[in-house]
């Protein structure tokens, strides 16, 4: 069917010229509307030389159910300013084989849905949704002001099986997510602050952190007047690993004698790891009849409610009190995985002592970990982790 009249809104600036149904959809043919005058694609100056024509095919929305392809003809134009190139057209991006209607509906639905479903609602192919989702990512993140951070929280996250992992350094003021790399030495966050530049780095006031030597060692390097500020939960995770389970494993092992309170001990690990205050009622009895029988169990969990109080509100000589007389304790004390983990918590002292000055956490950042997981769940997972973090940052651009 051919109409040289027909012209539609859809397509500004050009008309029907051909229309074809056929097995694999609708093709459409459109040349340029009589009397539409050509603009360059760089300055959008009208020009009025023509250098040559090209037909150009283009997927456009599905229309009543079928595919929809438009075979363009375009004009190339000679611009004095800009010297031969192809003119502009408001519903088709330069050198695209897509239209921008077509593009925005992929952007929005990747935003909801994994690649290969909106590849099988779409007909697209995979390497194209993917080159569209990361375009639009890109100018997103383009649009994004300039970040100038102040305060900083850095926690890495599994990025694939295998101890495999990525650093995620977040704007603690903001919540906007500044940067994602694989990796979590200190050459793996070294490109994090070159990034940032080294007068950005100078305004950096205080970092948020679990005891992870790397982060500490590049913030000490790259932010001279940065606090490094320890994190509790990963400080009592690390105290539960090292000690509370190494104590009751020891003390079960003592009661093979013995083996109803074998079983109390080995089944207590959840009730010793948990806050006095998240323990549930009916459980509360098994803890203190736990505690009670067993006075390397009951010295452990004093001894982490201890170390807790070391982060909350007090002036720094009630700290530095109570600090070296957590020490005192742990050392006089008979159990070596409490002493061995002293040991190794003394030399962080500074970074627990400035959260004092600066009550920062990592837990924002735990959150934001969480939904990356999500993400990473919702997608069967990522081939590109160059492309993954472009997803995470967009995901998280801070308060408006």
């Amino acid at each position: 069917m051919q109409d040289n009249n027909l012209d539609l809104p859809f397509w500004e600036g050009f008309s029907i010229w051909n229309f074809d149904r056929r097995s694999d959809g609708i093709w459409i043919s459109l040349v340029p509307t009589v009397g539409s005058i050509a603009r360059c694609s760089n300055c959008a100056r009208a020009c009025s030389q023509i250098h040559g024509r090209y037909w150009r095919t283009v997927r456009e929305m599905t229309m009543v159910g079928e595919p929809v392809w438009l075979q363009v003809h375009l004009r190339r134009v000679r611009c004095p300013d800009c010297g031969t190139c192809a003119e502009h057209i408001d519903w088709l991006e330069r050198h695209a084989r897509v239209t921008r209607r077509l593009a925005q509906f992929v952007g929005l639905w990747c935003e909801k849905l994994p690649v290969a479903h909106v590849c099988e609602m779409t007909g697209l192919h995979w390497e194209t949704v993917r080159r569209i989702e990361r375009a639009k990512l890109a100018t997103q993140l383009a649009a994004l002001p300039i970040a100038e951070p102040v305060r900083l929280v850095m926690d890495e996250f599994a990025l694939f099986k295998g101890h495999r992992y990525a650093t995620v350094v977040l704007d603690a003021d903001t919540r906007q997510v500044l940067w994602v790399g694989e990796g979590r030495s200190r050459e793996a966050v070294r490109p994090f602050f070159e990034w940032l530049g080294v007068e950005r780095c100078r305004q950096i006031e205080a970092v948020a952190m679990d005891m992870n030597s790397a982060f500490d060692l590049e913030v000490q390097q790259h932010c001279p007047r940065a606090r490094v500020v320890y994190d509790l939960f990963h400080v009592i995770a690390k105290y539960g690993r090292e000690v509370i389970d190494r104590v009751r494993v020891d003390e079960a092992n003592q009661l093979k004698h013995d083996k109803p309170a074998r079983q109390k001990v080995k089944r207590g690990r959840w009730l010793l790891l948990r806050n006095p205050e998240n323990v549930p009622e009916d459980q509360q009895p098994k803890l203190e009849e736990l505690l009670a029988a067993n006075q390397a169990l009951m010295t452990t969990y004093v001894m982490k409610a201890s170390l807790k109080e070391l982060w909350q509100p007090r002036t720094a000589w009630q700290w530095r009190r109570s600090w070296k007389s957590w020490l005192r304790m742990a050392a006089q004390g008979t159990l070596e995985p409490l002493q061995r983990f002293a040991r190794r918590l003394h030399p962080y002292w500074r970074g627990i002592l400035a959260r004092l000055r600066w009550p920062m956490h990592t837990g924002q950042l735990e959150g934001i970990n969480n939904r990356i997981k999500v993400m990473k769940r919702m997608a069967y997972g990522y081939r590109d982790s160059e492309f993954f973090f472009l997803k995470i940052k967009a995901a998280f651009p801070g308060n408006p």
